[in-house]
């Protein structure tokens, strides 16, 4: 695995929606903006106003986007907008040998689940499981957030350690150490490449778990799979990060979150909790970077 090289003020960065289209044109606006405040000259995709039905035009369109803005020699990074749905449906019309042949910073999170997997597991470029610019939410986005992701914008010397936010608290699951490469993303994603070119490999890595707006039972579902499929044994560590509206309706007919992760039996580490998400504040996250769990420490850390 390897780092893209660091952006730096004045470099010139892509926005593009290679998902869901954004909710309104301001938000394209918006997202320019506030990448024009860090003083990066912004490129716009053709998605970023495009709609097709639920996705930001056709798949051909999404496509040739991200193998634009990867191609582009004077294209330094490449931020999505939003996720949503779609990024699947174009894998196969990406071209990997563009990516590993030019590196680049890229973020994005949710649906961008999906491309990170192929990127980090076809190229070995490092991507970034990070806020999107181009939702509703950003816009109010607190410090804690817009601080962490510029941190790895700007890149990172070292070591990098987390923490959680003011006000939010962590727990180990499971103690013990763990190291391996950062995995993973949004769970229906994950889940829904089991079987497909674009699987996720867990093998010796550690697996990162966030989910948004389904119900509890859902959630079992999808970590029985991963469970069944041999993808949590294959791991060596597990962090669980936020898993927004995902509470039941009916509490008394229901499991909770932490109920369906414990009945897994699992006993390798697991840090529960991390703020990262679908959430705010939430955190950045090097997909692909060597990370390492200590529960004695209580620490989860990047290690390059």
């Amino acid at each position: 695995m390897h780092w893209p090289k660091k952006l730096k003020r004045g470099d010139k960065v892509a926005l593009i929606a290679p998902s869901s289209p954004v909710e309104s044109h301001d938000l394209v606006e918006s997202a320019k903006k506030y990448l024009e405040g860090l003083s990066f000259e912004v490129a716009l995709g053709e998605s970023c106003y495009a709609s097709c039905g639920y996705l930001s035009g056709t798949d051909e369109m999404r496509a040739r986007d991200i193998n634009w803005a990867f191609s582009t020699p004077d294209i330094n990074g490449i931020f999505c907008l939003r996720g949503g749905y779609g990024m699947q449906r174009i894998l196969n019309q990406i071209d990997f040998d563009i990516i590993a042949n030019n590196s680049k910073f890229f973020s994005g999170y949710s649906d961008i689940t999906a491309l990170h997997t192929a990127i980090n597991q076809q190229t070995g470029l490092i991507t970034f499981h990070s806020p999107m610019p181009g939702t509703l939410k950003f816009a109010q986005a607190d410090l804690f957030t817009k601080t962490t992701f510029q941190d790895f914008i700007f890149g990172v010397d070292g070591s990098y350690i987390y923490k959680n936010p003011t006000g939010f608290d962590w727990c180990f699951l499971n103690q013990g150490e763990a190291t391996g490469k950062l995995c993973g993303g949004n769970l229906s994603i994950i889940t829904s490449s089991i079987g497909t070119p674009y699987e996720i490999d867990t093998k010796g890595k550690i697996l990162f778990i966030e989910e948004v707006d389904e119900e509890p039972y859902k959630i079992d579902r999808m970590l029985n799979q991963l469970h069944l499929a041999g993808k949590l044994k294959d791991c060596v560590g597990i962090v669980f990060g936020d898993f927004a509206d995902c509470d039941t309706k009916e509490p008394a007919k229901s499991l909770t979150i932490l109920e369906i992760i414990n009945n897994l039996n699992l006993t390798i580490p697991i840090l529960y909790n991390f703020r990262c998400g679908h959430c705010y504040p939430t955190a950045t996250l090097p997909m692909g970077a060597m990370v390492r769990l200590d529960s004695d420490k209580n620490s989860f850390e990047v290690i390059h």
